[in-house]
């Protein structure tokens, strides 16, 4: 009996401390530089035969899905499921268009390599402007450092040898769409600071120094989020801001520390991968 192909893959989220926007003449060499962190909370996307999108149970409609499954020429029914808060700044749409890839291309024996589907993903997020560097940094996993824009053939990553646990707490989404459509000029300055400090001193504390003082140059700071981080700055913890959403993380304990009720995970250790083939 012949069983409908079948794959799951699942993406770590990510979190963005820093960034800056640059546009280029492809979407496969426009991107973002920055660094950020991936979570062990991500996204378990499953793919098969058929047709639309599903997000924790929910029919939605993600422009990148949709991009990724044109780009491989397949009718494939995508379902994914996620604890993390959606358009609060964890990448949870970017995680969705590479889950898709990666379990697309299993599922119907595409045959595209590993670099391939992420660009696809990777172009998808940028197209519909629902991110610049989350699909490459969910691809590598860790505390990726993302030094140069682009896809894996134009783009460079490194990383910080640490994997610490990681609290946060979300106040509400922000709009990536609007941030990135806007003028980007002070942002992009901010981040190219930010990334040169954290490139001179390629520490756990140093990015997320280098994230707080991001999101006051890049005027992103929210008062909740400045709230929460002056609250685990008095009781010794590190705590910054989730680029772009009104959310708080923090390494360690230190939003709990602080009073708050957080959710807790590690950092990823592995990046994108495929759990189920079948």
């Amino acid at each position: 009996m012949n069983r409908e192909p079948v794959a799951t893959a699942f993406v770590p989220g990510h979190i963005t401390g820093f960034f800056s926007a640059h546009t280029a003449a492809t979407c496969a060499q426009a991107g973002s530089r920055g660094a950020g962190i991936t979570l062990s909370d991500g996204v378990e996307v499953t793919v098969a035969p058929g047709s639309g999108c599903r997000l924790n149970g929910d029919d939605v409609s993600i422009t990148a899905v949709d991009d990724v499954r044109t780009r491989l020429g397949v009718d494939a029914a995508v379902d994914a499921t996620t604890s993390l808060p959606v358009g609060a700044g964890f990448g949870v749409s970017g995680a969705v268009a590479l889950g898709t890839a990666l379990a697309a291309n299993a599922a119907f024996d595409c045959g595209k390599t590993e670099n391939e589907l992420i660009t696809m993903a990777h172009c998808a997020e940028v197209e519909a402007g629902t991110g610049l560097g989350d699909v490459v940094a969910q691809a590598r996993g860790g505390l990726p450092i993302r030094i140069d824009p682009g896809s894996p053939s134009h783009g460079h990553l490194d990383g910080l040898p640490a994997r610490p646990h990681v609290e946060y707490v979300t106040f509400g989404g922000l709009s990536t769409e609007d941030v990135l459509a806007g003028d980007t000029d002070d942002l992009t300055l901010a981040g190219e600071s930010a990334l040169s400090r954290l490139l001179e001193r390629p520490t756990v504390e140093q990015f997320m120094d280098s994230s707080r003082t991001f999101a006051e140059e890049a005027d992103l700071l929210t008062d909740d989020v400045a709230d929460a981080i002056a609250a685990v700055d008095n009781v010794g913890g590190d705590a910054a801001m989730a680029m772009l959403g009104n959310t708080v993380f923090a390494t360690d304990k230190g939003l709990s520390a602080a009073g708050y009720d957080p959710q807790r995970c590690r950092t990823d250790a592995c990046g994108a991968r495929l759990v189920d083939e079948g």
